[in-house]
């Protein structure tokens, strides 16, 4: 009877945490997937080239890799909850720096506010993602991931809805189009520019001080206040055996798998719009959309992994799956073509093996997470940031694709979006390798 009394608030205190944990995740989507239609957004409004706006996703998740090692320190020094409190006072500053960018029409302000919520982000993430993975067994890891998850694709498939049905008026339709046709030219340009890109100014200034308020609520809430020292002690395979976090092979192989994934993500999400563009689908029209589709995809896939993980799939079988049909998507890619029309966008059908990937990319990083992470012992913490600093694979990857399309300039912008898309290929066939061998690996000289 006694023992029952004990474990039920504690059963009762995960099932909140869990909660808020999957509140978090929400704000996470809510903020980064919103970047998929900014990017064609500022595009347009600041008159960017494809590689000038390929630095809207740079400015934002360069600070995983800049900041998650820091974020692991901050949160040893004072606590996780506190810690997560200062990451959301600090993407508050960012979404208030919107406010300024969009009255001046400022690129490098737009991008030093991304920069803030990318840092903010970062210290949330080195926090919530050990709570999610230590707060049960590490075989159902992926599970948890899922179900914490559910609330960061949701975010994803209405941020851009939200984005689109706040900021972008139906006035402001009829005046892209017009924009995009090229009816104004010099000092009007400006003037229409100018009035099209205030219109982010109240919803990130709403934002700002709804992200100041959770904060305080994160810090007073329910939420378990984890010691690190604790955390750290959670899994404790040959800990004494190895002085260094580069001698776990599992989990820098991890790393790498972690940020192919994610910049291959983000690949398909950021450029997706723009893909479309190429064949005649404006911004102002249904191609919006594109972006929520591919997360409403993800969003079912979340669910397909809370019901088959670990029951009746083991997480390490269900990143091999879908690592394998992610590889297969990115060939059909490349090498299949013609005309379709669905959800009143018309365009070629790679378009949507492209918005197919957001399915199996639901059980990835879930499924990259636990595997990489097991067996750190008192690295824990420092192998959590390490796995953070690999979500700058969204600054990078992108950046790369846009390269890679500007150099193709002897094709059509078809064609050379098309056949950029080739670098989803080796990222996916290494993930496979991860799933089926790099996972395993214990040390670096009998890997050799």
């Amino acid at each position: 009877m006694n023992q029952t009394n004990t474990q039920t608030p504690e059963k009762s205190t995960t099932i909140k945490s869990m909660i808020i944990l999957a509140l978090l995740f929400f704000i996470f989507g809510l903020v980064s997937w919103v970047n998929t239609i900014l990017v064609p957004y500022f595009q347009l409004t600041l008159q960017l080239t494809n590689l000038q706006s390929s630095f809207v996703t740079f400015a934002f998740y360069i600070a995983y890799l800049v900041m998650a090692i820091p974020s692991s320190f901050l949160l040893n020094k004072v606590g996780y909850k506190r810690g997560m409190m200062f990451g959301l006072w600090c993407m508050s500053i960012g979404a208030l720096l919107f406010v300024p960018a969009a009255y001046w029409r400022t690129y490098q302000l737009f991008l030093l506010g991304l920069f803030l919520l990318g840092v903010g982000l970062a210290v949330l993430q080195s926090a919530a993602n050990p709570y999610v993975t230590i707060v049960g067994p590490i075989e159902s890891a992926a599970k948890r991931m899922s179900i914490v998850g559910t609330g960061n694709k949701l975010a994803g498939v209405i941020a851009n809805l939200i984005f689109a049905g706040v900021v972008i008026r139906e006035s402001d339709k009829v005046l892209m189009r017009e924009i995009e046709a090229g009816i104004y030219t010099g000092a009007s340009l400006d003037a229409a520019l100018d009035n099209l890109i205030k219109g982010v100014m109240t919803p990130y200034l709403i934002l700002a001080i709804a992200l100041f308020v959770f904060g305080i609520i994160i810090r007073y809430s329910v939420l378990p206040d984890l010691d690190p020292a604790t955390v750290n002690k959670r899994s404790a395979e040959d800990e004494s055996s190895k002085k260094y976090i580069v001698q776990y092979p599992a989990l820098m192989l991890g790393v790498l798998a972690m940020f192919f994934h994610i910049g291959t993500q983000m690949v398909a999400l950021s450029t997706s719009i723009q893909y479309a563009g190429t064949m005649g689908e404006s911004l102002a029209g249904p191609a919006k959309n594109i972006p929520s589709y591919t997360m409403l995809l993800t969003f079912l896939g979340y669910f397909i992994g809370i019901a088959l993980i670990p029951k009746y799939l083991k997480q390490r079988n269900a990143l091999l799956i879908c690592a394998t049909i992610n590889l297969i998507l990115s060939i059909l890619i490349l090498t299949t073509s013609g005309t379709v029309t669905f959800l009143g966008i018309t365009a070629d059908i790679s378009l949507w093996y492209l918005v197919m990937m957001g399915l199996p990319n639901a059980l990835l990083y879930a499924g990259i997470w636990p595997l990489a992470i097991n067996g750190l012992g008192k690295f824990t913490n420092l192998g959590s940031a390490f796995l953070v600093m690999a979500l700058c694979g969204s600054a990078f990857m992108p950046m790369i694709y846009h390269a890679l399309v500007d150099m193709n300039t002897l094709v059509s912008p078809f064609e050379a979006m098309k056949n950029a898309y080739w670098i989803l290929i080796p990222s996916f066939a290494y993930i496979v390798w991860y799933a089926l061998h790099g996972y395993k690996i214990k040390n670096w000289k009998k890997s050799l």
